[in-house]
């Protein structure tokens, strides 16, 4: 309908409230922007600041050392840690191979279905042994020409004439494994694994744990090397002596560790702590051992206490995780028994 009346008809909700005059102010608005930010947080204040993870550390070192002699009460079990999975699913019996490796794993007694010995096999001493163990605990010895037991075995094994057929390997449960050592009486010092997929690195790692007093491996469920046979034939028989633990998810592992009073060591060629008369080595440590080629996640890297380095020489540009988890564990073997 046209508009007579002459007054300008505007669209709704357009008409200016209280027409022409003093022009309302912010309220203070954009006080604060004028007054400038608040001072930045000191680099120890900031939680994820390497400065801030070495505060952490110190204040729960003093803590953990005022409590030392003291009828402190044991903290509670945790009782949920990322889902308990003892073994990986699909996994089929393994072939552990070689004298040293068959022989340990007959004188731990790990499970076992079948021994193959090859045919016309020069005898030595840990053949006899592993004979007479086989043939007391009732395991089956079959002999097999050598071209049936390289395909048994699989063309990358050196088999020295012995193969002995083990059901999946049964992996501890992470915090299954500190009670373990916390009954012993020993303080804790357990390597843990962050996408580790090479098994003769899980193997070397494992030899090493045993032999510098070390006395467990973590192990995530994804993205990570399990104990295979190759991973059994590199520790030489020390994966029947050490326990390898499978976690869900290694950081909740991580954290609940923490909670048992424990401090978390990263690897990494950039880390803030150096290694060489490292402070924390009197204390219960889980050694976090970062991949090949990525090293230490991120989400690992927040949780850990420290990232400690290795020093090396600038010509060397890295070492390899086995190696470097050696190394580790031997200066914090030689630091505990000099304190």
């Amino acid at each position: 309908m046209k508009n007579t009346s002459g007054e300008r008809k505007g669209r709704p909700g357009a008409v200016r409230q209280g027409g022409k005059g003093k022009q309302v102010g912010s309220g203070g608005q954009g006080r604060q922007a004028l007054e400038g930010k608040k001072p930045t947080p000191r680099a120890e204040d900031r939680p994820y600041h390497p400065a801030g993870k070495r505060k952490a550390a110190q204040d729960r070192l003093v803590a953990a050392r005022g409590r030392a002699g003291t009828s402190a009460e044991r903290p509670i079990r945790q009782q949920q840690v990322a889902g308990r999975t003892t073994k990986p699913k699909g996994d089929e019996s393994e072939m552990v191979t070689g004298r040293n490796s068959v022989l340990e794993a007959l004188r731990a007694r790990i499970p076992a279905s079948t021994l193959y010995l090859a045919a016309r096999l020069e005898m030595d001493d840990r053949v006899k042994e592993v004979l007479t163990l086989a043939t007391r605990r009732g395991i089956p010895v079959l002999e097999v020409m050598r071209p049936e037991l390289d395909r048994l075995t699989g063309p990358d094994s050196v088999h020295q004439g012995l193969a002995l057929k083990v059901p999946p390997y049964e992996y501890a449960h992470p915090i299954e494994l500190l009670d373990q050592i916390e009954r012993r009486g020993q303080k804790p010092l357990i390597v843990a694994l962050d996408g580790i997929t090479d098994p003769r690195n899980l193997g070397a790692i494992i030899r090493s744990v045993a032999a510098f007093g070390g006395q467990g491996v973590v192990v995530p469920q994804r993205r990570s090397v399990g104990l295979t046979a190759s991973a059994w034939k590199t520790s030489a028989g020390a994966a029947a002596r050490v326990p390898v633990a499978m976690a869900g998810n290694l950081t909740q592992t991580l954290k609940a560790y923490k909670e048992r009073g424990l401090f978390v060591l990263g690897l990494d060629g950039g880390g803030d702590v150096s290694l060489p008369g490292l402070e924390l080595a009197d204390q219960p440590l889980v050694i976090v051992v970062g991949s090949e080629g990525k090293g230490l996640s991120r989400i690992v890297t927040e949780t850990c206490d420290a990232v400690v380095s290795i020093p090396i020489t600038a010509s060397t540009e890295s070492l390899n995780a086995g190696i470097a988890a050696s190394v580790t564990l031997y200066e914090i073997s030689k630091l505990r028994a000099t304190r």
